[in-house]
């Protein structure tokens, strides 16, 4: 028992020591070289996290903003089609007893070009849907915005049309007739036609412009009136957790290995490839910047241990190891990659919980700058002065912030003085203490 507790003590005294040790090199220095070099690693680092931080939150914000549109409205998480007459009322069974599931509706799909009074027509994908889904699907819900009227398809022969799609292609509103002047199908279904007449009940906007410009929703019934008898309907499943759904489709083949079971992931891929893509750039680009502070460091660190050479060689000839003098620089790289991250990860959460207040406020500061330049030069020109309003659109966007993407963010404000203090440090391991206190 007391060889334990002599080693536990004899192993915090030599970690104290190091510390002890380290606090001394970074407090005294003869020519201030180490210290101007340590308060611009921790400014670099700091300015590191916190520009990831936001960059990756508004990322983030701007990324969910244009996919979940996508996701909620077109291809929900999971799609599943192809399913036998004799496998529906199984299937339905599976999905109602699946925790993972959170509602699902049976919805119907085809494109028609769509009339209305006199040349106006415009293209259109005419999307099937339960009258109750606003109910049952909040996902749904939170992501279509109505301009005029409600939602309502439970009238025989309602409509509900994007925004774009009524007011520009075909220039309707709430309570106006609409025609669908030719639909896709099979056989049983006219091609062209001037009595597929549907009565506009709303017109919503999602926020998302290819969706108001060619969606328009029509009830389940509504649907198997005017399309093909033999349409195959189409199970639309949403997940409590939509990274579920590689998992689902897995369970789902197996049961039912005959249905044809889609990811949101396949839906759209080129253009979640691309934000994708758009993101790891603006990423590469600012990781950059550690690359940069990294390299400072290590020559900081390397400079100070050829000036501390006698001070170094005095500890080892008193019984230090160069494995602790080296962790010395390793020890205070340590600390200079907490300091940085801690005040990039403080300001950072700032800025990305208040993404919309900044933009306002660059936003002033450039009209103003605007203004009393146009005001001293050229007071005829600042009547026509005003605010850019691409700031309000970027304050619009919401900063959404991954906790994960944060602790990696931290990880590399940490590592990279780390190991470029590491690499400093292996100097001291080339040191020869007699030639040193022979010179000195």
């Amino acid at each position: 028992m007391n060889r334990l507790v002599t080693a536990i003590v004899n192993f915090f005294q030599k970690r104290l020591w190091v510390a002890f040790v380290s606090k001394r090199f970074a407090s005294v220095d003869k020519k201030g070289n180490s210290k101007v070099t340590g308060i611009l690693a921790v400014l670099g680092i700091g300015f590191g996290v916190m520009t990831l931080i936001t960059v990756m939150s508004v990322m983030n914000g701007f990324q969910m903003t244009s996919i979940s549109p996508l996701i909620e409205l077109d291809s929900f998480h999971v799609q599943v089609s192809d399913l036998g007459e004799e496998d529906i009322v199984d299937f339905i069974d599976f999905i109602e007893s699946d925790s993972r599931i959170l509602c699902s509706s049976q919805t119907y799909q085809a494109q028609a070009l769509m009339t209305a009074g006199k040349n106006r027509e415009s293209c259109a994908l005419i999307k099937a849907v339960d009258q109750d889904i606003l109910q049952k699907d909040p996902g749904f819900a939170k992501n279509i915005h109505m301009v005029w009227g409600d939602f309502d398809l439970s009238s025989k022969d309602s409509v509900v049309l994007g925004y774009s799609l009524a007011a520009e292609g075909l220039g309707v509103k709430n309570g106006s007739q609409v025609n669908l002047f030719a639909l896709s199908g099979s056989k049983d279904v006219s091609l062209v036609s001037n009595d597929r007449k549907l009565n506009v009940t709303g017109v919503f906007s999602s926020g998302y412009l290819d969706i108001d410009q060619t969606f328009a929703f029509v009830g389940v019934q509504t649907a198997r009136n005017h399309f093909a008898k033999d349409q195959n309907v189409t199970f639309s499943i949403k997940l409590i957790d939509h990274e579920d759904d590689a998992s689902l489709i897995v369970d789902i083949q197996k049961r039912f290995p005959k249905a044809k079971a889609v990811s949101w992931r396949q839906f759209n891929r080129s253009f979640f490839n691309t934000l994708k893509i758009e993101k790891n750039i603006l990423l590469f680009l600012v990781l950059l910047i550690f690359v940069v502070v990294g390299i400072n460091i290590y020559n900081g660190m390397r400079r100070l241990v050829f000036e501390r050479a006698t001070e170094i060689s005095t500890l080892q000839a008193l019984g230090g190891t160069r494995m602790q003098i080296k962790s010395i620089f390793v020890f205070r790289g340590f600390l200079l990659g907490l300091k940085g991250t801690l005040i990039g990860l403080v300001l950072g959460l700032l800025l990305s919980m208040n993404i919309d207040v900044v933009f306002e406020v660059i936003s002033k500061i450039v009209f103003y700058c605007n203004y009393y330049y146009a005001v001293v030069f050229n007071p005829s020109a600042a009547q026509y002065v005003y605010e850019n309003p691409m700031f309000a659109i970027y304050a619009s966007i919401p900063a959404i912030i991954f906790w994960k993407e944060v602790v990696m963010i931290c990880a590399f404000g940490l590592l990279a003085p780390l190991i470029a203090s590491e690499r400093a440090g292996c100097n001291v391991l080339k040191m020869n203490i007699q030639e040193v206190l022979h010179n000195e």
